[in-house]
């Protein structure tokens, strides 16, 4: 079994000082609603007050294929996750446009991706596990080695990205059917069993009544197949998850434990989330939700988590769309705790 690990909180002494210069601000009291939140949290993981500008953003996009996409859980063929990854390294997906228009830098990495995408840059598939991850409700989707390395190619990523300079950390994802295997993530790590799968099991990328159906019966085969084993949460990687996804988890964790904070997107990253607080308790409070999917499983886990969505836009997108959409509201707390003059500096007082 996993033991847990507790991290490092963010900066109490800094989050009760921001909250002070909040109160102090020239606004009417509690007149900046979640703004005021963010920018306190943000005192807190940055370990200042007030807290220094997000100037440098960084998304990494962990690609990977799902054995479980040609067994009828998606609307879409697998030959369009290598596809999609090519348009990022292009810079013309939908992630792309949002990312040029907030400052945020991009960055893909082929975990698992079922082909060789040849003619990419090398750094693209310099991480790569496996081509493609086992169907979930047949076999495992890793073996253990191949979770450990995932992990591990996360955790590097995110200390790479910190090294160069990153103030905030945002997960993406691309690969189709993967909203099952996080689905499935989700209802191990809550101790949800097969009898559960009707809670954890949307539409994804907009599968009819037949394959939402289809998707409910390859989720409970997959819960009912791993047994106890989905308690452990690295096991439940191993077994229920993918290489991309393990890497998202490694991520966080790197994030976490380097102590800058990780703006969350749509299912999988929360998905990932909740998997890396079972394995390092605490990693949820340097988190931040970007946006609310329309998949339950998502809910379900801000809920475990205690986060509350910035956002709720009907997005589904996935790609880390959602949690670039949400980077100006970070930035603009941090910019009315920085710039909006305090109240007694404004009020004469008897001398």
């Amino acid at each position: 079994m996993t033991t847990p690990v507790p991290v490092q909180p963010p900066h109490a002494p800094s989050a009760r000082a921001g909250a002070e210069r909040l109160a102090g601000l020239a606004v009417p009291a509690g007149a900046l609603g979640r703004l005021g939140e963010l920018a306190t949290w943000l005192c807190a993981v940055q370990g200042q007050v007030p807290p220094r500008p997000l100037d440098d953003v960084r998304l990494v996009i962990f690609a990977g294929d799902h054995g479980v996409a040609r067994h009828g859980v998606s609307a879409y063929p697998p030959d369009i996750t290598g596809a999609m990854v090519r348009t990022f390294v292009a810079g013309r997906a939908g992630v792309n446009a949002l990312a040029a228009a907030h400052g945020v830098r991009v960055r893909v990495l082929d975990l698992g991706v079922d082909a060789d995408l040849d003619g990419l840059p090398a750094e693209v598939g310099a991480h790569k596990v496996r081509r493609g991850s086992g169907a979930i409700h047949l076999e495992d989707a890793l073996t253990a080695e191949e979770t450990q390395r995932a992990v591990a190619v996360g955790r590097g990523v995110a200390e790479q990205e910190v090294a160069a300079g990153a103030q905030l950390l945002l997960s993406g994802d691309m690969g189709i059917g993967n909203t099952t295997p996080a689905a499935a993530l989700v209802a191990a790590n809550l101790g949800l069993g097969a009898s559960d799968v009707a809670e954890v099991a949307g539409r994804g990328t907009g599968v009819d009544d037949a394959g939402l159906a289809r998707k409910r019966e390859v989720l409970g085969a997959a819960l009912e197949r791993v047994g106890d084993r989905a308690a452990d949460p690295v096991e439940s990687l191993t077994a229920l998850g993918s290489a991309d996804l393990a890497a998202t988890v490694g991520y966080l964790l790197g994030a976490t434990h380097a102590g800058v904070p990780v703006l969350l997107d749509g299912l999988m990253s929360v998905a990932c989330a909740l998997v890396a607080e079972r394995i390092a308790p605490g990693t949820a409070g340097w988190c931040v939700a970007g946006h609310r999917s329309p998949e339950p499983a998502q809910t379900l886990a801000l809920e475990r988590l205690g986060l509350e969505p910035l956002l709720d836009l009907g997005l589904r997108l996935g790609e880390g769309s959602g949690a670039v959409t949400a980077v100006p509201l970070l930035r603009s707390a941090v910019a009315l705790l920085r710039d909006v003059a305090q109240l007694r500096d404004l009020v004469p007082t008897d001398a």
